[in-house]
C-alpha cells in the first residue's frame, strides 16, 4: 500500500487513527531480533524516485519480471538482463500474479479512490506483443495482494477482508462472507492455508487463515519496528520453502517460521512494498521499494 493510506507507524505517538486504520493496541512490541544477514543489491534502478514507486512484482512463465508502478498506472515489463521491454496500462496496479492459464493476473485500484471508482483484477497474455488488460472481476475496495491455491481460486487482500474468486471470475460470496479481517494486505497460499499481513488494531499482524473454514485464523507474528513499542506496517510477503519473508514500511525484511512462529529480520534496507521468489535461484528474493528500485536479495541460511 501506499503512504497516503498507510497510517505511518508514528500514529502510535500520537494515538490519531487515519485512513480507517484503527489506533494501534497500546501493548508494548519488542523489536524484531536480527538473524542471519541478508545482503541487497540494486536490480532494476529507479527512474523518478517516488513516481517510480514499484508496488508489486511477479514473473510471467518466460522469466520475465512484471513491475506494479502504482504512480504511473502500469505494470512494466523487464528482461533478465533488467532492460525494460513492454508496459501495460492499469489502474492502480497491485499484485501482479501468474495464473494457471498462464495469464498475468494484475490487481487494479488499490488506491483510496477505489471508495468511488471500485477496483479488481485484471489479466493479459504476457506473450502478446501488445498485451491488452481484461476485466476478470470488479467491486472491490482497495485490493491489494493476491494468490492462487492449486485449484486456481485467486485469493485477493482487500481492506474487507480476503475475497475468494473462482477460474470463473465469481466471486465465492459465501466463502468471503466468513473471510472478513481489518485490512488485509499481501497474501500468500501454503497448504491449505493463506498467511496474510494485516495491519488494523495492531499494526503489522502476519495471520493464519484456514483455506476450508476461514473464520479459524491465528496470530503467527505481531512484527514491530527498530524502534521499541513502535509496530511496524507489514506489507507483502512470500513463501520461500515453507519460510515467510515479510516486507515492512520501516525497511526491514523479516524472515518467519511458520511453523514454530519464530520471527527475525534478515534485512534492514529502505521502505520495501514487495517480495517475490526469484525462478530457479532458491536462496534470492526481488523486492519492489517505495523509491522505485528493484532490490536482489541474497539470502543466507
Amino acid at each position: 500500500m501506499r503512504r497516503i493510506h498507510r497510517c505511518w507507524p508514528i500514529a502510535a505517538l500520537v494515538a490519531v487513527a487515519c485512513g480507517g486504520v484503527a489506533t494501534p493496541s497500546t501493548a508494548a512490541a519488542e523489536p524484531i531480533a536480527a538473524c542471519a544477514p541478508a545482503q541487497a543489491a540494486t536490480a532494476v534502478p529507479a527512474g523518478v524516485p517516488i513516481l517510480d514507486w514499484s508496488e508489486n512484482v511477479g514473473y510471467d512463465a518466460q522469466g520475465n519480471l512484471w513491475v506494479s508502478r502504482l504512480y504511473r498506472n502500469e505494470v512494466q515489463r523487464y528482461n533478465s538482463s533488467g532492460a525494460l521491454t513492454g508496459r501495460v496500462p492499469v489502474e492502480y496496479p497491485g499484485a501482479v500474479r501468474l495464473g494457471p492459464d498462464g495469464l498475468l493476473y494484475v490487481v487494479y485500484g488499490d488506491s483510496p479512490t477505489s471508495v468511488l471508482r471500485p477496483g479488481g483484477v485484471v489479466r493479459f497474455d504476457p506473450t502478446a506483443a501488445d498485451p491488452k488488460p481484461e476485466t476478470f472481476v470488479s467491486g472491490f475496495t482497495m485490493p491489494n495482494g493476491a494468490a492462487f491455491d492449486q485449484a486456481g481460486n485467486l485469493y485477493v487482500a482487500a481492506t474487507s477482508g480476503v475475497i475468494r474468486i473462482g477460474r470463473d471470475g465469481v466471486v465465492d460470496t459465501e466463502w468471503t462472507a466468513r473471510a472478513t479481517t481489518a485490512t488485509a494486505n499481501g497474501i500468500v497460499v501454503r497448504d491449505r492455508s493463506l498467511y496474510l499481513t494485516s495491519n488494523g488494531n495492531p499494526l503489522g499482524r502476519v495471520l493464519r487463515m484456514s483455506i476450508d473454514d476461514p473464520s479459524v485464523r491465528s496470530v503467527v507474528a505481531d512484527l514491530s519496528s527498530t524502534l521499541p513499542g513502535i509496530p511496524d506496517f507489514a506489507d507483502d510477503l512470500v513463501d520461500r520453502d515453507g519460510i515467510l519473508y515479510v516486507t515492512t514500511i520501516s525497511g526491514q525484511l523479516v524472515r518467519i517460521d511458520p511453523d514454530t512462529n519464530a520471527a527475525c529480520a534478515v534485512l534492514t534496507d529502505q521502505p520495501m512494498t514487495s517480495v517475490a521468489a526469484v525462478p530457479g535461484h532458491p536462496d534470492e528474493l526481488l523486492a519492489g521499494t517505495e523509491g522505485g528500485a528493484i532490490l536482489r536479495i541474497r539470502l543466507w541460511r
